[in-house]
């Protein structure tokens, strides 16, 4: 930090924020770039719970404990915004999605927004994602290395444009989804200007695509009464009749329609891992499955696969699919006693919070049972464990995302069981949100005439 973030701090009583900027000339880029900053404990022992570094270009601000990031998410001075934190992340690309608004207009828009995730609403969402489930996974085959990644995200994709869009999947849509990902990968570049042939100008490539594609399927759905969450978006009212606009809408959607498809898409992978790595929990998940007697999920069986439920849990605890949360001071602000000038970058550390030796037993080791009854670790402390965030900007779409994950994994394990070798790791790629560089090679064994 500066010295005059140092003399600002003492003029206001309060301590400057310890750190340092990493190794000279490349910062924290290249562990950033390798994913290792985000599983880097380093500073936290160094420094404790709050701390600053280097990386993007842009000194940071990092809260890796559960009290700072419980003042950071509660937010009770206003003195941290999610817009600009994820505005210089994402914010060309997802721009006044519902993570990117704050104060009255996100709690404005998520009360809107609330109308498209009622119970009604989501029996509608699982109705109509679950043949596609049912057919894919029962497509897949018994494979010695079936690549579990590519095949679940070209799923997801499936799900994405049926679910969300209502719409069917063609040779446009698969284009569309490569935009996504193209504004997803964009967030984590280095040279953060438009140049031809860098991932920033691919995102900006992408984001003008995704609305050609998503526009004029706003008046078409302003005209129908659909089960898809693009129409539920159009047709939602608040209590006061406020209703989105057209633009609106493109933006929610394009936004959540991201957020939606890699985090779920990035959840089941871990899954499958950690299942393939440990059978005896796969043979406990497929048990429960069994039981229910039932070929698809339906939404009253959702709650009812207790051991699957966590596996997940401990799965978005070892790997979630959003390691961190971006905030940005927008005044002169106060973390744990420590002095926040405005305009300084905040990111929030979930991956470090979640492997804490201080809240989790063991926290390298698979065990889904800390989240059992009997020991639930995750209550050490409010803010200890938050895969989908938490305070006001908790998201919205969590039991969505919990739905979609369970239907696909009830059908993989009624239909296979798979396995890894002991000694393999999965690789991953840092790029964009974590996926596996190998696309995650399963063998997987029919168990079709095992029923």
């Amino acid at each position: 930090m500066s010295l005059l973030a140092e003399s600002q701090a003492r003029a206001a009583g309060l301590k400057p924020i310890p750190g340092d900027p990493g190794p000279p000339i490349v910062h924290q880029n290249l562990s950033l770039l390798r994913g290792k900053a985000f599983f880097d404990l380093s500073y936290y022992y160094k420094y404790g719970e709050v701390y600053w570094s280097k990386g993007l270009g842009r000194t940071q601000v990092s809260a890796a404990g559960p009290n700072a990031i419980g003042e950071i998410l509660l937010n009770k001075d206003k003195g941290f915004g999610s817009e600009p934190g994820w505005s210089f992340v994402i914010g060309p690309f997802f721009p006044r999605g519902l993570m990117l608004l704050d104060f009255e207009e996100h709690h404005q828009d998520r009360h809107i927004m609330q109308h498209a995730f009622t119970r009604p609403r989501l029996v509608g969402y699982l109705d109509a994602m679950t043949p596609t489930i049912s057919q894919t996974v029962a497509s897949w085959g018994a494979l010695d290395d079936f690549r579990f990644y590519t095949a679940v995200k070209g799923l997801g994709l499936d799900i994405a444009v049926q679910t969300f869009m209502g719409d069917h999947v063609d040779d446009e849509a698969k284009g569309v989804m490569q935009a996504f990902q193209d504004c997803v990968q964009a967030a984590t570049s280095i040279v953060r200007r438009d140049v031809p042939g860098l991932r920033w100008h691919r995102g900006l490539v992408g984001r003008k695509r995704l609305e050609e594609y998503v526009v004029p399927r706003v008046q078409q759905a302003r005209s129908r009464d659909g089960e898809d969450l693009l129409s539920a978006l159009c047709h939602a009212e608040g209590e006061n009749g406020e209703r989105f606009t057209d633009r609106d809408v493109v933006n929610h959607l394009i936004f959540m329609v991201m957020a939606a498809h890699d985090t779920s898409t990035s959840t089941m992978t871990a899954m499958t891992y950690f299942l393939g790595k440990h059978p005896d929990w796969q043979q406990r998940c497929r048990e429960e499955s069994l039981s229910l007697d039932k070929e698809a999920l339906e939404y009253d069986d959702v709650d009812k696969l207790t051991s699957l439920d966590l596996v997940m849990k401990e799965a978005m605890r070892l790997q979630p699919p959003l390691p961190g949360l971006a905030r940005e001071a927008v005044k002169d602000t106060e973390l744990c006693g420590h002095f926040v000038p405005k305009g300084m970058m905040v990111g929030v550390g979930i991956s470090v919070l979640h492997r804490l030796p201080s809240i989790w037993s063991n926290p390298d080791r698979f065990d889904p049972d800390r989240f059992g009854d009997e020991r639930r670790e995750d209550k050490a402390h409010r803010f200890a464990y938050l895969p989908f965030g938490g305070g006001v900007h908790k998201c919205i779409g969590m039991y969505f995302g919990g739905m979609e994950v369970k239907s696909v994994m009830h059908q993989m394990l009624l239909n296979y069981e798979w396995s890894l070798p002991q000694d393999y790791t999965m690789p991953m790629n840092w790029k964009a949100l974590p996926i596996p560089k190998d696309g995650l090679p399963v063998r997987l064994r029919n168990r079709q005439g095992l029923r």
